[in-house]
């Protein structure tokens, strides 16, 4: 099978492309090394890419149509994986124009270029459990409204589900969206709190606890996302279907921290603030409905999880 992955030199990305090298699929990557973080980070995901002879890499900006069109008039895919964005809650409010380009104009441009393929299967999406934005009704569940979003970042993703289901509706084509919770492991994003907080504490820096503390995020370790978007591979959807991939067990921040601190060995100095604007004070998946159609199942616990991304840490840092 031949794969279209987005996003190739990403954080799950390059995790879930490794995972489908190593099982034989023909990957073809796409990213485009944007500067948002370490570009060298980016590279050194992609030179363990490139190992595999049934790799094959083009650096695209997605939000060009002439590119993207390009290459798929050169290529047929059974599969194309769309986990290109730009991320970030935070950011979009410094940088709205940025999520404009990068999540709706980039994924339009996929679509209009997919509607084309004699071959393709379906589309896997990333969304985010930023959809849920402002909703206080616990788990998250898919039947939720999405209605109140706290961030352009959860717009764009909202709209890549409309968007999805525009195109399901006029061109037939089939979707299997996926809203990801917190995801963490080893290559993880520099911009997030298990890395800024690994970084602070080996450093002997502070951390900075949002709401002083008081919040809870449902941590999933990235093999049990990898795990569920090639379930979502082997599924067959009939339309645009919605699955929540999570660990269905959110920790508060501050036993996030203490079990980080243990895996690094050494006590956090920590500084309480207040909340941050687009933030929400608690993400929880209900996975029931991806449990039934494709078997989704997380099994690292935050331990273990953390363990070993700080090993991954130490390593690559060393």
């Amino acid at each position: 099978m031949r794969i279209l992955v987005t996003g190739a030199a990403g954080f799950i990305g390059f995790t879930l492309s490794k995972f489908l090298l190593e099982n034989r699929f023909y990957v073809i990557g796409i990213d485009n090394i944007h500067d948002y973080y370490s570009a060298a980070l980016k590279k050194d995901r992609l030179s363990i890419l490139e190992k595999h002879q049934n790799f094959e890499f083009n650096q695209i900006d997605l939000a060009d149509y002439e590119s993207v069109s390009s290459l798929f008039t050169c290529a047929d895919f059974d599969m194309i994986i769309h986990l290109a964005a730009q991320p970030g809650v935070r950011y979009s409010i410094i940088n709205p124009s940025a999520y404009i380009k990068n999540n709706i104009d980039a994924y339009l441009n996929i679509l209009e270029c997919a509607k084309t393929l004699k071959t393709l299967k379906h589309i896997v999406y990333a969304s985010s459990s930023s959809v849920y934005g402002a909703n206080t009704k616990l788990p998250y569940s898919e039947s939720d409204t999405i209605s109140k979003p706290n961030s352009l970042y959860a717009t764009t993703k909202i709209t890549n589900e409309l968007m999805s289901e525009n195109y399901h509706h006029i061109y037939g084509l089939n979707f299997v969206g996926l809203r990801f919770f917190t995801v963490y492991g080893p290559w993880g994003r520099p911009d997030m709190a298990p890395f800024i907080f690994t970084k602070n504490i080996i450093e002997g820096k502070e951390i900075q606890l949002f709401n002083h503390g008081n919040l809870k995020r449902d941590f999933t370790y990235v093999d049990d996302i990898v795990a569920g978007i090639v379930g979502a591979i082997n599924h067959s959807p009939a339309g645009n279907e919605i699955y929540n991939l999570g660990n269905n067990e959110p920790v508060a921040l501050l036993e996030f921290v203490e079990t980080l601190s243990d895996a690094i060995g050494k006590k956090p100095i920590i500084k309480l603030v207040e909340m941050q604007k687009g933030d929400v004070y608690e993400t929880y998946a209900e996975i029931t409905k991806a449990q039934q159609a494709f078997g989704f199942e997380p099994k690292t616990n935050l331990k273990t999880g953390l363990k070993s991304f700080v090993e991954w840490y130490k390593s690559y840092y060393s």
